[in-house]
């Protein structure tokens, strides 16, 4: 068995025994136990009681967070002519047509969000299986398909976070980083949770919030109250 640093045990030994807490205790509790020499994220995990596998039951959607997510997020733009431009102004990192599309399918992937007019989707159709399994394929659901490039861009670059619960019925998301104010991370977690909430598929039946988990990058996981992060 691998010998714990005195780092981790000292985190462990911190959060044993705590278990569906608040939001506000958890938040307390991640960021005293995120002591890495850098800036770590605070993340969530939500155990949702949903198969994925029917369509029914899928959940994906966005959130712009109140506080945003302390990253910051490269963004690639299909489009042409004068949306180009906006995309540009707008303060996108990328922004191509063809050339684009021959870049990615080099293997270059430098951007962490995709957004496409829709007369850019017959191009950025034959990138399905290279932008797909990262989560980055331009979707009209959550408005990274759309002609308002500017508002797409912005809001990309302001905080906003996409969601898609995973084959496991697992959704999880940085919602923050721990040098934030402990109100600020419980606004933004809030602000994801009751996002999912929302996304309720048609298809869920019984318990859909089944467990939450808030963590840093190198700290372990503390179980969120279910009531406490859904409060409005």
């Amino acid at each position: 068995m691998a010998k714990l640093g005195k780092r981790t045990r000292a985190a462990r030994e911190a959060f044993a025994g705590k278990n569906n807490i608040t939001v506000e205790d958890a938040v307390a509790l991640v960021k005293t136990g995120a002591t890495a020499k850098f800036d770590e994220t605070v993340e969530i995990a939500m155990n949702l009681g949903v198969d994925p596998r029917h369509a029914d039951q899928m959940v994906r959607g966005v959130v712009t967070l109140p506080n945003g997510t302390g990253k910051t997020v490269r963004v690639a733009v299909f489009a042409r002519g004068p949306k180009a431009d906006e995309a540009t102004a707008a303060g996108a990192d990328i922004v191509g047509a063809e050339d684009l599309m021959e870049t990615i399918q080099s293997g270059k992937i430098e951007f962490d969000r995709c957004i496409a007019t829709p007369d850019m989707m017959p191009i950025v159709g034959r990138l399905g299986k290279i932008l797909g399994p990262r989560n980055l394929m331009p979707n009209p659901k959550v408005g990274t398909v759309t002609m308002d490039v500017k508002s797409a861009v912005e809001a990309a670059k302001g905080g906003e976070v996409q969601f898609k619960v995973e084959k496991a019925g697992v959704v999880h998301a940085g919602i923050g980083k721990a040098s934030f104010d402990a109100a600020a991370l419980a606004e933004n977690i809030r602000a994801f949770v009751g996002a999912v909430s929302k996304a309720k598929p048609s298809g869920s039946k019984g318990a859909y919030m089944k467990k939450i988990v808030v963590s840093s990058t190198m700290g372990p996981g503390v179980t969120v109250n279910v009531e406490s992060a859904n409060a409005e």
